[in-house]
């Protein structure tokens, strides 16, 4: 089999997913591909760069329309054209669920923990809080109690300000743990997080993209936008287990942890395929002003650094936009 049969085996298992969340995929592709570039797309590139994967220019529409409704984007007509940008909360979302994707490691971890207590929210707020804690990896400790080992105090108080909770939840950063494993923590992790359904979907993961870099090595045959197919659908399926992964250190993890196989597969897959699919973007999508400006500075530095592979010297041009 070559690459090119594998990537049409990973387009037609997605095609065949029901529902096919359209709009969870548009966030992989602004968050991958179009926020390096300033942010902002004309709906006819979206639409063009997403027929190969069965999405069709109704269900587009249904869903930039939604995610408009949810402030993630904003659109600007001018004359009979449609451009959707990223608006400032929609912004802060991509970076958080982003944040992991494109890091190469973990840091090390302090032993410290943020802990968000929501009893006293009144219980409409309290779900909304619950759920967005839970969007970012956050586990339930207890009842009413949130645990993440790295999110901050420093970092929450903005976030729980701009959902109108701040004043009613309390939230508390513990000292640093000198035993950073014990007994008791480790089952704690495994109560306030499902970790072997983490390892299950990260055993699917690579399974599904293996063959591929298999493929890769010896029978490259992709095309550019090819290339970008890939891409996104590596991107996004690895994102949506990311978004269930509170990147627990290294102490707390079973030592065949299948993450860590997952997040190199990622980047060895990725930095193989990036360059031919910033060459179709570079001539397919369109903003405003014309094409779309070149990726940003923030761009290359994704896995550790894109410039020292193969074609990665390509781009002359740096935006100042951060992505």
């Amino acid at each position: 089999m070559s690459a090119k049969t594998q990537l049409e085996s990973l387009v037609k298992e997605f095609k065949k997913k029901r529902p096919l969340r359209a709009g969870s995929l548009i966030i992989t592709v602004y968050g991958d591909a179009i926020a390096p570039r300033g942010g902002t797309v004309w709906l006819g590139s979206l639409m063009k760069l997403l027929e190969p994967m069965g999405i069709s220019q109704r269900l587009i529409r249904t869903s930039v329309y939604r995610l408009v409704q949810e402030t993630w984007l904003q659109t600007e007509r001018i004359g009979r054209c449609s451009y959707y940008s990223l608006t400032g909360p929609g912004l802060r979302r991509f970076q958080q669920a982003f944040q992991h994707v494109y890091s190469i490691g973990n840091e090390e971890w302090s032993g410290s923990w943020c802990l968000v207590f929501l009893s006293q929210l009144n219980p409409e707020m309290k779900q909304k809080v619950r759920e967005e804690l839970k969007w970012l990896s956050f586990g339930s400790m207890a009842p009413g109690v949130m645990e993440h080992p790295r999110y901050t105090r420093h970092e929450l108080i903005p976030m729980l300000q701009e959902w109108g909770a701040l004043d009613d939840t309390i939230v508390m950063q513990t000292q640093p743990l000198e035993q950073k494993s014990p007994r008791a923590l480790r089952l704690q992790v495994r109560e306030s997080w499902n970790l072997d359904e983490l390892a299950y979907r990260y055993r699917h993961f690579l399974e599904q993209f293996r063959p591929l870099w298999r493929e890769l090595q010896s029978n490259d045959n992709l095309t550019p936008q090819e290339c970008l197919l890939a891409r996104i659908l590596l991107i996004h399926e690895y994102r949506k287990i990311l978004l269930r992964d509170p990147q627990l250190p290294d102490e707390l993890l079973p030592g065949d942890w299948e993450g860590r196989s997952a997040k190199q597969l990622c980047r060895n897959l990725y930095r193989k395929i990036y360059a031919r699919a910033e060459q179709w973007l570079d001539e397919n999508l369109e903003n405003a002003s014309g094409p779309l400006p070149s990726p940003n500075e923030s761009f290359f530095k994704r896995f550790g650094g894109l410039r020292d592979m193969p074609g990665a010297g390509r781009q002359d041009r740096i935006e100042p936009f951060a992505g």
